[in-house]
C-alpha cells in the first residue's frame, strides 16, 4: 500500500512500540510495595488507565502543564478510589514512578521483527509527546534506539503533536517531504490526523481498540505493517 510512495517512516513511541500500559503497571507494582501504598493494583489500574489518557489529552492541548500532570493523575484516582494520600506522598510516587518507568522495556509484540524488516528499506524515526530523558532511556534501555535516525520529542520541539510545529521539525531533521513520510501511531488525534494534515500518509495503530474509521488504514498487531510496506 505504502511500498511505492514513502522513503521514511515516523513512529510514536508510547502505546506503539513501547507498551506504555504494562511498563507502567510493572511500576506501580514496585513502587506501591516500597511506598506500602495498600490498594489493590488491578483497581488501581483500572481508574489509571483512562485517567492517565485525559490527562495527557489535556497537556496534549496545552490545558495543564507537566507537573500538573504527574501530580493530578495520581491525586485524582486515589480520590476516586476513596485512599487517603497526602500531597507528600503524590509527589513522591510521582518522582518514583518517572525514575523506575523506563527499567521495565516491555516492547509491543513484533516491534524488534517489524523494525528489522524496515530499517534495510526505509529511514526511520520517532515522533514522541514524551519527555526528552525518559523517552530517550525508553529507547535505550528497551534496545531499538539504534534503529531511529532522528528522534524528536515534544519537549525539544516546544510543541506536542497534532501540533504542525513538532512534524514540520522531524520533516526538517528527517530532511524529508511529508508526501514521502509515513506516520505510525495509536493516537487517532494525536498521530494520524495530526501527521495527515500536513501531507504524510497515516497508518493507525489501533491499540486501544478504538471504533472503526475511514481516516486511514488500520492495523492491530505491529506484524501487519509487512504486508504495507
Amino acid at each position: 500500500m505504502f511500498k511505492d510512495k514513502v522513503t521514511d517512516i515516523f513512529f510514536d513511541l508510547d502505546h506503539t512500540l513501547w507498551d506504555f500500559d504494562k511498563n507502567s503497571a510493572l511500576t506501580f507494582s514496585k513502587i506501591f510495595k516500597e511506598q506500602k501504598v495498600e490498594v489493590a493494583l488491578e483497581d488501581f489500574l483500572e481508574v489509571y488507565v483512562p485517567a492517565n489518557l485525559k490527562f495527557w489529552r489535556l497537556f496534549r492541548e496545552d490545558k495543564i502543564t507537566k507537573a500538573e500532570l504527574r501530580y493530578q493523575r495520581l491525586k485524582s484516582v486515589f480520590d476516586t478510589m476513596g485512599y487517603s494520600a497526602s500531597d507528600d506522598l503524590i509527589h513522591m510516587l510521582s518522582e518514583e514512578y518517572i525514575n523506575h518507568l523506563s527499567s521495565f522495556n516491555t516492547l509491543f509484540p513484533n516491534a524488534i521483527e517489524v523494525l528489522e524488516y524496515l530499517k534495510p528499506k526505509y529511514k526511520l524515526h520517532i515522533i514522541t509527546n514524551g519527555f526528552q530523558e525518559v523517552q530517550d532511556k525508553k529507547l535505550r534501555n528497551s534496545g531499538i534506539h539504534s534503529y531511529f535516525d532522528q528522534i524528536i520529542d515534544s519537549e525539544t520541539a516546544g510543541a506536542k503533536k497534532p501540533n504542525p510545529v513538532i512534524f514540520n521539525l522531524a520533516l526538517d531533521r528527517a530532511g524529508v517531504l511529508p508526501e514521502k513520510s509515513l506516520m505510525i501511531g495509536d493516537s487517532l488525534e494525536a498521530d494520524v490526523k495530526g501527521a495527515k494534515s500536513l501531507g504524510f500518509h497515516s497508518l493507525h495503530f489501533n491499540a486501544h481498540k478504538e471504533k472503526s474509521h475511514d481516516v486511514a488504514p488500520i492495523i492491530y498487531n505491529l506484524q501487519e505493517i509487512k504486508s504495507l510496506l
